[in-house]
């Protein structure tokens, strides 16, 4: 077992910071080849059936199982493709999960602080507490299977807006009297805008019928 694959040991909570590493690959062409047929199969299979109990069971997926399996799927996707996105909902909803109440520390942060439509889109209640933050990421994701694919990528690249917002704000606060906190805020601003783009992007894409 590599070093990874011990960060991704199942049933696992990974630490937020981490939340971007990326797997090691032997053969690229069949990890994409795998990546992308796994994805079109997935969504092919719930929008065939879409009962409340495959969704549920897809949602719920990484507090079953962790999040290894996706990973091995998934992580070395291009951030602007359907496993890809994927990828990054199921990451987002694992961090939310992991540490609630930091997410609603930023996310409340963010909400004020930001100047765009975000929070609106994003849909959160007003202030939001961590388990309505909790339940407000499952909803998302289970956009993504029951509902309008791009609409929930939308949603979710909001809430990654806010965030982002958040982190940077705090992470100004904390500079002067802590400054390895603020670090780690930054980093995961930079990450979230990041994700934030990238699911934009992918939701561009998917109106496009080009998401792939």
């Amino acid at each position: 077992m590599t070093d990874d694959e011990r960060e991704y040991h199942k049933p696992v909570r990974r630490p937020a910071e981490l939340f971007d590493r990326l797997f090691s690959g032997d053969d690229p062409a069949e990890v994409s080849r795998v990546a992308h047929s796994t994805a079109h199969a997935l969504l092919a299979r719930v929008r065939d059936d879409p009962t409340a109990d495959v969704v549920q069971r897809l949602v719920a997926f990484t507090d079953d199982h962790g999040i290894d399996d996706i990973a091995e799927l998934w992580s070395r996707s291009p951030a602007r493709s359907l496993p890809g996105a994927l990828w990054r909902l199921y990451l987002l909803q694992l961090m939310i999960h992991d540490d609630p109440l930091t997410a609603a520390l930023l996310y409340e942060r963010g909400r004020v602080e930001i100047a765009s439509a975000d929070p609106v889109v994003a849909g959160a209640p007003t202030p939001a507490s961590p388990d309505e933050l909790v339940a407000l990421i499952d909803t998302i994701l289970r956009g993504l299977f029951e509902g309008d694919f791009a609409v929930a990528l939308d949603r979710a690249a909001a809430f990654c807006r806010v965030q982002a917002a958040g982190a940077t704000y705090l992470a100004d606060d904390y500079e002067a009297t802590e400054p390895d906190r603020a670090s780690v805020l930054t980093t995961r601003a930079a990450r979230l805008a990041t994700y934030g783009a990238d699911l934009t992007a992918c939701a561009a894409l998917r109106r496009r019928d080009s998401l792939d």
